[in-house]
């Protein structure tokens, strides 16, 4: 079975996870696949968006568990399943130089919630569901869950969801502010495509710079952020999207912007 199926939509990409059985668990396998659509979409430079879901009745329900279950007594090192498979793919997702919306088609647990909720725009259904279930088997939320969840969310709300693993619904997490949307089910495939699709139509090179401009903002005090943002504006103002933006403006006719750097 293919385990991450890619539909080229043009300008766009649907990276669909594809382990249904399993409720689209993580193997080596498939973080491997993952990683390389990715890279992918991210060297096709007629690619300005991707949207990343899942088949069945599931998002994703984390790593799979009998990669990595003890078998004879002895204790697994899981760092060697984090470092070279979660990070990465969590660092791949954020410095994607395009935006990445997420439709979650069902239950996010583990660290199949955290990668959700790496992507630039997330749209749940109604019935989905996100779990820290870390907590359930003595683990610490990763994939970035312990610094999503705080930025995210809150201090304590971060804790709660971190501590107590449990099942918190589509429309709460768009009320606390985890997620953009939630949807009707039978609607959140055709609005996730919409929006990526309209996405993909926009400035590119802008979304690239304001992603860059936001992943540092946690960190930089105002006096360093303000000064990102000049730095940054002044390549937005170069490209070719800022022109024909304005000279859209001006005209008062629908921009068509290209998505190129030059």
């Amino acid at each position: 079975m293919t385990t991450i199926l890619v539909d080229n939509r043009g300008a766009w990409r649907v990276l669909t996870l594809n382990r249904p059985d399993r409720i689209n668990a993580f193997t080596a396998e498939m973080h491997r696949a993952l990683a390389a659509a990715l890279d992918d979409a991210a060297a096709d430079h007629g690619c300005r968006a991707v949207l990343l879901t899942a088949a069945g009745r599931g998002f994703c329900a984390g790593q799979d568990l009998s990669e990595v279950a003890v078998t004879d007594g002895t204790a697994p090192d899981l760092g060697p399943t984090i470092e070279p498979f979660y990070n990465p793919l969590v660092r791949r997702i954020r410095a994607l130089q395009m935006p990445v919306v997420c439709a979650v088609n069902g239950t996010a647990a583990g660290a199949g919630a955290n990668i959700a909720l790496a992507c630039d725009i997330v749209l749940a259904a109604r019935s989905a569901k996100f779990i820290q279930s870390f907590a359930k088997i003595g683990l610490v939320p990763d994939s970035g869950g312990t610094w999503l969840l705080p930025h995210l969310v809150g201090d304590a709300r971060a804790r709660g969801l971190a501590l107590l693993g449990e099942p918190l619904s589509a429309d709460t997490a768009a009320a606390w502010g985890l997620i953009w949307r939630a949807v009707d089910d039978d609607k959140l495939r055709g609005e996730a495509e919409t929006l990526t699709a309209r996405l993909a139509s926009e400035p590119t090179q802008g979304f690239a710079l304001t992603k860059q401009a936001l992943a540092h903002a946690a960190t930089n005090t105002l006096d360093a952020q303000l000064d990102l943002e000049r730095d940054l504006q002044r390549k937005a103002g170069r490209t070719p999207d800022y022109a024909e933006g304005v000279n859209a403006f001006i005209g008062k006719r629908v921009p068509v912007f290209t998505g190129r750097a030059t």
